[in-house]
């Protein structure tokens, strides 16, 4: 286990760490008539991001869901219309925060620490989620990957974050619910707390979260403790 030290400031991933995408599941789940159809999909995004960042070429997370779609409809043989195909991307724009985002962020911030966000999507969906869910003023920074045009795990997105937190790596922590998040930021020398959401586990060959809670509260009151 990583040696824990008292960070200064917090890194939140925002898709499914903070965003909870049970509408998007339960979208593609009508259109598609198995569960499988959203896991297939989202995990096409996040492999074509990488094909994209190891390739050297760029495009959105939004220009990649597109383009996977189509892929996904392929796949399960289901020709979907142009319409139908935008009206499910366009659940992607309508995240509720997950139940407990909101007080664990209170009290992050009531405890003294710095939180910023770091996340694949674009600028403009960064700020429209903020601005939805209200979450935008817990937020000393909202940062995307577009201002370094490779996407997470890539090293360069974490030094981007610690760059403007004008901060060393051990003096922040990474706060997400993906394992390749956990690991991605564990290898620029971030601690790292992941947060077990429903369906989500840790990469078992990379370097261990070092804290790790179902919550963002449960996060929260780890570090509060010490």
């Amino acid at each position: 286990m990583p040696v824990f030290s008292r960070p200064r400031a917090l890194v939140f991933d925002v898709n499914e760490t903070l965003l909870d995408m049970s509408p998007v599941k339960q979208a593609f789940l009508e259109t598609f008539d198995t569960e499988f159809a959203f896991t297939y999909w989202f995990s096409l995004m996040l492999q074509y991001s990488l094909v994209d960042t190891v390739s050297g070429s760029y495009h959105t997370f939004p220009q990649i869901g597109e383009a996977v779609l189509k892929m996904t409809t392929e796949f399960f043989n289901r020709p979907l219309s142009e319409e139908v195909q935008k009206q499910l991307l366009h659940t992607m724009a309508h995240l509720p925060p997950h139940p407990d985002v909101e007080d664990g962020l209170q009290q992050l911030r009531q405890a003294g620490f710095r939180l910023a966000a770091l996340t694949n999507s674009p600028g403009d969906s960064l700020s429209q989620h903020m601005q939805q869910t209200g979450l935008g003023h817990y937020f000393e920074g909202l940062w995307t990957v577009d201002d370094v045009q490779v996407f997470k795990p890539s090293p360069k997105t974490y030094q981007l974050a610690l760059s403007r937190l004008g901060l060393g790596p051990q003096e922040t922590m990474m706060v997400a619910a993906h394992g390749w998040d956990i690991a991605g930021a564990a290898r620029v020398g971030m601690q790292t707390a992941f947060i077990a959401r429903n369906g989500q586990s840790v990469y078992p060959l990379a370097t261990p979260a070092t804290l790790t809670g179902d919550t963002v509260g449960a996060i929260a009151r780890q570090l509060i403790a010490h």
